[in-house]
């Protein structure tokens, strides 16, 4: 689509870390997929090329694959979607298959409910069932809520909470299937929910390796930092550069640091393993 004719039939609403969205005559809203990525709640200043076509295509596909009632109407170019406006339930539905990332801080909360009391946690290790780990939704940084604040505070009710937990849980089992047969493992995943015009949940934002941890299933080993398909490249050389403790530290002050330039192996690497993981899970080309 033409730059000019996108300006005259939408306008700008919001313009996110990742995606820039506009508002159509129709209602509608569009998403564009921009090369922009963040860290750590930092959007970097470094663009990843063709990362913002990989997620538009990506997020078409398993808004297909997984035909659960979405918000998609139809991809218009190689990096826009069009979609349905909804009312977003502010809160993330993370769902976690394996013991990582901060999970691992906070496993122990969760030990006489979902894990057995003898869960004995490796690096990496497949939990025994999907957890529901929901975090609130925010700009600045997303925290852990459970089930009594989210009912207590009103944002959904049990029946709702309930549904949610429950789709969450069923997605990521379908999405597990999808990536499996293409030599891959899906660590955890990200769902966004919002009401449509009648009041009926739908599964909006978007999906692809900016809400997911994807590994190799060839080099898959419990009890080490797992090769990553996903952002995650990025976050550990950022940990690596001492980005991720300057943040830290600025924190206490209120403050974020300026996002340093990826260096260009980084950023080469980066666009390579989304390309390489969505042609390999869709068996499509980009």
């Amino acid at each position: 689509m033409h730059p000019d004719l996108i300006n005259a039939i939408m306008r700008l609403m919001r313009s996110g870390k990742v995606k820039d969205l506009y508002e159509l005559d129709n209602g509608n809203i569009m998403f564009h997929f921009s090369d922009r990525i963040s860290a750590f709640d930092v959007k970097m200043a470094t663009p990843i090329p063709r990362k913002g076509q990989v997620l538009c295509k990506f997020a078409e596909f398993w808004f297909d694959t997984l035909e659960t009632p979405n918000h998609m109407v139809k991809v218009v170019a190689e990096d826009k979607m069009e979609v349905k406006k909804l009312q977003m339930i502010p809160i993330e539905c993370v769902v976690r298959g394996y013991f990582y990332g901060s999970f691992t801080e906070r496993y122990k909360e969760r030990l006489g409910r979902e894990l057995p009391s003898d869960f004995r946690p490796v690096l990496g290790s497949k939990l025994p069932e999907p957890i529901f780990d929901p975090t609130t939704k925010s700009e600045d940084h997303d925290r852990p809520i459970d089930r009594h604040t989210v009912i207590s505070l009103g944002i959904l009710s049990d029946n709702d909470y309930d549904f949610l937990e429950k789709t969450s849980i069923s997605l990521y089992k379908k999405m597990t299937e999808v990536v499996d047969m293409a030599g891959f493992i899906i660590a955890d995943v990200k769902f966004e929910f919002g009401l449509d015009e009648r009041g009926n949940i739908l599964l909006g934002d978007s999906l692809g390796p900016d809400e997911c941890r994807l590994w190799l299933k060839a080099a898959y080993q419990p009890g080490k930092t797992q090769e990553s398909y996903d952002k995650q490249l990025l976050r550990d050389w950022l940990i690596k550069i001492g980005f991720k403790d300057a943040i830290e530290r600025l924190a206490k002050e209120g403050r974020k640091p300026q996002s340093p330039e990826i260096s260009p192996p980084v950023v080469n690497d980066l666009s390579r393993r989304y390309i390489y993981a969505y042609e390999h899970i869709t068996g499509r080309r980009i």
